[in-house]
């Protein structure tokens, strides 16, 4: 008797979900990250690329460079070499970047160009997950296991 073998072909393109959405569970982070981003405002960035980008070369739209370094400091994932490896390699990013694979040269440029407008951002995000009540302020469960153990309970 001989043993049969599913086929194998490495060349087969939907071996992937045809899209990097499809194939993800609907709660992740990352979704969340998407939705946002139509509120986030990046005037800042868009006013350097209209009044001091100089070179004429076409760039990533800056949403498709906020998100990913969002989430990718969300997930502890602060060095550019270790985003760009999750751009090609990781579904969520995959996702988030559109398939657009960013060299770790442009997302640190882009870091550092923009550091003041991205501080700014992480304020915005957390407003936003601070109103879908995903954060709060303060020491909250500590101060009620502080109170338990003092009170004996």
């Amino acid at each position: 008797m001989s043993k049969t073998f599913r086929p194998w072909n490495p060349k087969q393109t939907l071996l992937m979900p045809p899209s990097p959405v499809d194939g993800l569970p609907v709660n992740l982070l990352v979704f969340f990250l998407l939705d946002m981003a139509a509120e986030l405002d990046l005037g800042e960035i868009h006013t350097y690329f209209w009044h001091e980008d100089l070179s004429g070369e076409k760039t990533y739209d800056p949403r498709m460079m906020v998100v990913p370094l969002l989430y990718a400091y969300c997930v502890g994932l602060p060095r550019t070499r270790k985003i760009e490896k999750a751009c090609w390699e990781e579904a969520a990013f995959r996702m988030l970047t559109g398939n657009q694979q960013q060299e770790h040269s442009q997302v640190s440029d882009f870091r550092r160009r923009h550091l003041g407008a991205l501080s700014g951002l992480f304020v915005q995000v957390f407003k936003v997950c601070q109103k879908a009540g995903l954060v709060t302020l303060g020491h909250e469960p500590w101060a009620h296991a502080q109170k338990r153990a003092v009170a004996g309970g």
